[in-house]
């Protein structure tokens, strides 16, 4: 085999990469579905966060905890545009985990769609890439 089975590296650490980011996020929603509690919180500011020229705004949300304590955090999530049910001041749901706070999702912001596409992603480009350096291992 030549070199050009190196070039399989490229698609499969990708597809490894997504698969993991992926993952991570559904099983973090997993968590918070079964063992979540919401509570309203509200939007106390966005932080914007710059990426290849583009502007993402990013909510923090304040809340209190069954314990009583207070959390702000900001969403993992964050989009160009915000719409008015998420400007700073609005009153949101949030789910959290009572057992790590900072584990939390805004109801109706954060995405699930998009761990479920890289994960998805991950797979075809891991799997396929697999099998195609399986496939050219046995025809040497």
């Amino acid at each position: 085999m030549e070199r050009e089975w190196l070039f399989s590296l490229i698609p499969l650490t990708i597809g490894i990469f997504f698969l993991g980011f992926g993952a991570y996020g559904l099983r973090q929603a997993s968590v918070l579905r079964r063992r979540g509690v919401t509570a309203e919180a509200r939007i106390v500011r966005h932080d914007v966060r710059r990426d290849d020229g583009i502007t993402y705004q990013h909510p923090v949300t304040a809340w209190t905890a069954r314990d009583g304590r207070t959390y702000e955090c900001s969403s993992r999530f964050g989009r160009g545009t915000v719409g008015s049910g998420f400007r700073v001041g609005a009153h949101v749901v949030v789910r959290y985990d009572p057992d790590n706070p900072h584990r939390f999702s805004i109801e109706g912001w954060d995405m699930k769609g998009l761990d479920q596409l890289f994960t998805v992603l991950g797979s075809v480009l891991t799997v396929g890439t697999v099998t195609v350096l399986l496939v050219r291992l046995l025809t040497l």
